[in-house]
């Protein structure tokens, strides 16, 4: 069954609001932060707290397009674009750089940074940054005409019209290609409350052991929080992926992509770490804006999804490349100014 997304024609965003709750009992750990431990802040509702970031959650929808066991796409998703990156088989650098036989290193779609991960760009071997060069040479004067921008990226990595881009590279238009996100998600709660609790780490060998050395009995405290609502947020841009330029079979591909990527995650188990394990707290889950937009089971969005790369393979490439530098070697050993620079500023797009 074809899906229909005539509800969202006119519409300039998607937005989802789906309520969840802990899984067993009422106490859940939230994300943390170093120099700051749980995010809360006050509204007039009272105090609320961050459960998930944006950051944190665009990872996870990411990897729902990814099958671990096979270390490639999902079957419904074969053909979209993407660079997948090998390595020679070897005991030393020189015998992996003979190798003329690779195994899977990584892939832009699990990459942080996507298509501007240092395993696509800053390898020895430039043969990929070449062509990446070459296919935005149009860019490097003016001002950035975001139609090819968002072809070049359409034809080599669908997903940075999702999750954005940061092309930090002096050699790629000064630096300055970058598309933000149009899919962002997080998760919040509302109403909350500090659920204290503590424990100990038990030495039945040494209970008075040196603690600084791993020895003896450890107590710690902890801080767990309860809430009147857990709320996963999601908004999909619309208006940016129009915006693109790329017709409508594209702009479909982009659309259902995205909404797929959301009702995976919705559908797989939420734990989202220890004692984090969170479910949908609803039958149904339909849009708050446009009103009654309900979304796709997950098999209606892999049916669709594989008629529509099909209609869009021309347009897109399944790119692979080799990456046989030294690991341990990374760029700032060669030039750590410029390279500081460049992830400080690719970081505002993990």
């Amino acid at each position: 069954m074809t899906v229909d997304l005539s509800a969202l024609d006119k519409a300039p965003r998607l937005l989802f609001e789906i309520p969840l709750k802990p899984v067993q009992g009422q106490r859940f750990q939230p994300t943390g932060f170093p120099g700051l431990g749980a995010a809360t802040f006050q509204t007039a509702q009272g105090l609320c707290l961050l459960v998930e970031s944006a950051q944190s959650m665009a990872n996870r929808l990411e990897l729902t397009c990814w099958d671990e066991t096979k270390q490639d796409t999902r079957t419904e998703l074969q053909g979209i674009s993407h660079v997948r990156v090998m390595r020679g088989l070897g005991s030393t650098e020189k015998d992996r750089k003979a190798s003329k036989e690779a195994r899977y290193l990584t892939d832009s779609m699990t990459e942080s940074h996507r298509i501007n991960s240092p395993y696509l760009l800053e390898g020895n071997d430039k043969a990929f940054f070449n062509v990446l060069k070459a296919e935005l040479g149009g860019l490097a004067e003016g001002p950035i005409d975001r139609r090819i921008l968002a072809e070049k990226l359409f034809k080599l990595d669908a997903n940075s019209l999702i999750h954005g881009a940061f092309l930090a590279k002096k050699d790629l238009a000064g630096g300055r290609l970058r598309i933000a996100r149009a899919l962002s998600s997080f998760i919040e709660a509302d109403g909350v409350r500090v659920a204290a609790s503590g424990g100990v780490k038990n030495d039945h060998v040494n209970p008075q052991g040196v603690t600084k050395a791993g020895f003896g009995n450890v107590p710690f405290a902890r801080d767990e929080f309860t809430a009147e609502r857990i709320t996963l947020y999601a908004n999909l841009d619309l208006g940016q992926i129009r915006g693109y330029g790329l017709g409508s079979d594209a702009e479909r591909l982009l659309i259902l992509l995205s909404l797929y990527k959301l009702r995976v995650l919705v559908d797989s188990p939420l734990r989202l770490r220890a004692a984090c394990d969170l479910d949908v707290a609803t039958q149904a889950i339909a849009a708050q804006r446009p009103a009654g937009f309900a979304l796709p089971s997950a098999q209606e969005l892999a049916d669709g999804l594989r008629a529509t790369i099909e209609a869009c393979g021309g347009a897109m490439t399944v790119t692979e490349i080799r990456f046989d530098d030294d690991l341990k070697k990374g760029k700032d050993d060669d030039n750590p100014e410029e390279s500081a620079g460049e992830g400080a500023a690719d970081a505002n797009e993990s």
